[in-house]
């Protein structure tokens, strides 16, 4: 193993290096001088960023300095400076998020610890389409290859979020939100190559139909080069994948708005994968290709009575074929949701809402992963209610509320949660949260059979079989969170913001062994070592994050973050662990000649990753990214970064469908984009 720097040294030299890079730039940078032109939230001053609207917190537009949750917000000009070309990388950004590249198209995303390749405890919604697949309850990131450019911002809560969101929020619920037609008029034109990222190119185009109804189209095609091994060879990791869709909004000056859009995606990647075999019993390593193919279109309904009174009604389909090494799926979902917001009093904002979703979910078996049955069906109803209630005027806010779930796979869950809201000063934001959320066991969990490997255990006798099987009397996961937060602005230019938490899991879903039998199906016989998932895991999480903003000088912005968590789970060995401590600091500098110099300084702790997959540690490590983007006018942009600068390549996280590590190495992308 590689020898690494403790991480003590680690954050104090990402540190001293990112006050290096934007300090001698300072100095040179007229301060009079003022901020660059940007379409979204990088013109605001640091006062009005920390009190940007937020809907993912109450479903409503609230201040997030005031906002009673450990929410983040990654803006569309945070994309832009760092020059981020998808969600997960976007992601790194928000303090308490453990975000580990895996191989080229492959991520572990996760809030508060419980990181894995198939993450289980965040759930992620896209316009409010939520993005989920029942089989494994991960996402695949790299089907969410959207157009940054059309990206209004991604809100982020860490904590549990299952009161408004549901199932699956209960480390978190990230929000991305992708902006108005009506801001995206005209023809945009980007295109970028890298020595990683070798092709990626994008065309959309905006206008509009009628009076107020505005429309964009367009078109997306992605090429990314393989990464290499640990051991130097090449990871067989290379992807590509094609993206079209449009969006429609109508903006009447009435009180309707109506928004109508859809989205169809192809991917194709390599992916190192195994073959087990019984006869001989083997495991065969090879690079396979994975195809990703779906659609989805979503409309939405919104009628405002009044300031304090609002129906929304939003439905959506959406189509998923996967096909891999290990059989094929195909997923069909059905979604409708209807929610009222209204006041009952002038004290009072009440908000309730109910939806159904129906999934048909069909898994072709093979020999190394089979499902019963073949062919699933799931309905999930739920029907909310959340009452915010003013104590003290400006002062003093009480937040209860609760879900109600039922479906097809676990008995009805509640989901409560109380939040307490003080403001003393308009400088200062006091909150405190106890919320309940659970997690639905995946249908692997419940309803499968995978054959992990096979071996010879003795010359003379029988082959062993070892197989994981899921358990169809398993019931969803329960998480009891406890958080505290505090929030201060000092001073127009500078804001802090920390918080507290403390989770309390039972019933968690682990592999349990079982005891070794004698086998004949399938053939031929064989001694088969087993274990079965059962909610026998439990434990406790807690830790605290904090994050600040400060602008030192009218042309110069600096944010930076640093979370630590601590772990106490049991089994202990049942769990991947993710970094104790994690640090960051970003830089966004605003030079003379149209110039912006950015940076960024991620350092990230040691962390052990699944146990399948027999590795004890993945070492911590630095990156550090840097670029500089030149707009001399509105249609023209032009940027070049440099990724991971500080080492030639680095392991993020292992994978669980193979032992070979890939390695994360440095990189520079080129990009132009047109604006008319």
């Amino acid at each position: 193993m590689i020898k690494k720097p403790p991480l003590q040294k680690l954050i104090l030299s990402g540190a001293a290096l990112a006050v290096v890079l934007t300090t001698t730039w300072a100095d040179a940078t007229d301060t009079n001088l003022p901020p660059q032109s940007s379409s979204d939230l990088g013109d605001l001053t640091l006062e009005q960023l920390v009190n940007v609207k937020v809907t993912s917190v109450a479903k409503e537009q609230t201040d997030l300095f005031t906002s009673p949750a450990a929410i983040s917000v990654v803006t569309g000009d945070d994309i832009r400076r760092l020059g981020i070309t998808s969600i997960p990388e976007a992601l790194r950004m928000v303090p308490g998020m453990d975000v580990a590249q895996i191989n080229g198209t492959e991520w572990a995303v996760s809030a508060r610890g419980f990181n894995a390749q198939f993450g289980r405890d965040l759930l992620v919604l896209v316009d409010g389409r939520t993005v989920y697949t029942p089989s494994s309850s991960g996402v695949y990131w790299n089907s969410l290859d959207m157009v940054m450019e059309d990206l209004d911002r991604i809100e982020v809560i860490r904590g549990p979020g299952a009161t408004l969101w549901g199932a699956n929020a209960v480390n978190g619920v990230i929000n991305i939100i992708s902006k108005s037609a009506k801001d995206t008029q005209g023809l945009l034109i980007s295109g970028s190559a890298g020595t990683v990222e070798q092709d990626i190119t994008t065309m959309r185009y905006g206008g509009e139909l009628a009076t107020n109804l505005y429309y964009r189209v367009y078109a997306k095609r992605s090429d990314q080069d393989g990464l290499t091994t640990s051991a130097g060879k090449p990871a067989g990791d290379a992807w590509d994948s094609s993206q079209a869709g449009f969006r429609m909004d109508w903006e009447p000056p009435s009180q309707n708005v109506l928004t109508l859009q859809g989205d169809y995606y192809y991917s194709i990647a390599e992916i190192p994968s195994q073959i087990v075999s019984l006869a001989p019993p083997s495991i065969l390593e090879f690079n396979g290709k994975e195809y990703n193919e779906g659609g989805n279109v979503l409309g939405r309904w919104t009628r405002d009575f009044s300031d304090s009174a609002q129906l929304t009604l939003q439905t959506y389909f959406d189509h998923v074929e996967e096909g891999t090494g290990n059989g094929f799926l195909i997923q069909n979902t059905y979604d409708i949701d209807l929610q009222f917001r209204f006041s009952l009093a002038s004290w009072n904002d009440f908000v309730f809402g109910t939806g159904y979703r129906y999934q048909s979910v069909e898994d072709t078996p093979t020999f190394q992963l089979t499902w019963t049955p073949e062919t699933q069906y799931l309905g999930l109803y739920n029907i909310f209610g959340q009452d915010d209630i003013t104590v003290v005027p400006d002062r003093l806010h009480f937040v209860l509320g609760t879900k109600f779930e039922d479906n097809s796979l676990i008995q009805w869950k509640i989901e409560p949660n109380g939040r307490l809201l003080w403001t003393p000063t308009k400088s200062q934001t006091i909150w405190a949260a106890v919320s309940r959320a659970t997690r639905t066991p995946s249908l692997f969990e419940l309803n499968s059979r995978l054959n992990a490997a096979a071996f010879q255990p003795a010359p003379s006798g029988p082959p062993a079989l070892v197989s994981i099987f899921g358990d169809p009397n398993n019931t969803a996961e329960d998480a009891l969170d406890y958080e505290l937060g505090y929030r201060v602005a000092p001073t127009r230019n500078l804001s802090f913001d920390i918080t507290g938490f403390y989770d309390v899991y039972d019933h968690l879903l682990i592999a349990v062994p079982n005891p070794t039998v004698i086998e004949t199906s399938p053939s031929p016989e064989h001694l088969l070592i087993s274990s079965t998932y059962k909610n026998a895991g439990s434990g406790d999480t807690y830790g605290v994050e904090l994050s600040g903003q400060w602008r030192v000088v009218e042309n110069w912005r600096l944010a930076a973050s640093y979370s630590w968590l601590g772990t106490q789970l049991t089994p202990v060995s049942a769990y991947a662990q993710s970094p104790q401590q994690q640090f960051q600091v970003r830089s966004y500098l605003d030079l003379p000649w149209h110039l912006e110099l950015n940076g960024a300084i991620y350092v990230v702790g040691r962390s052990t990753g699944p146990v399948s997959t027999g590795y004890d540690e993945i070492p911590s490590y630095a990156r550090a990214d840097l670029g500089l983007v030149w707009d001399p006018r509105k249609w023209f942009e032009v940027g070049i970064w440099g990724e991971n600068l500080l080492q030639s390549a680095h392991v993020e996280f292992s994978s669980q469908e193979t032992h070979t590590l890939a390695e994360i190495p440095r990189s520079v992308l080129a990009k132009i984009t047109l604006r008319f």
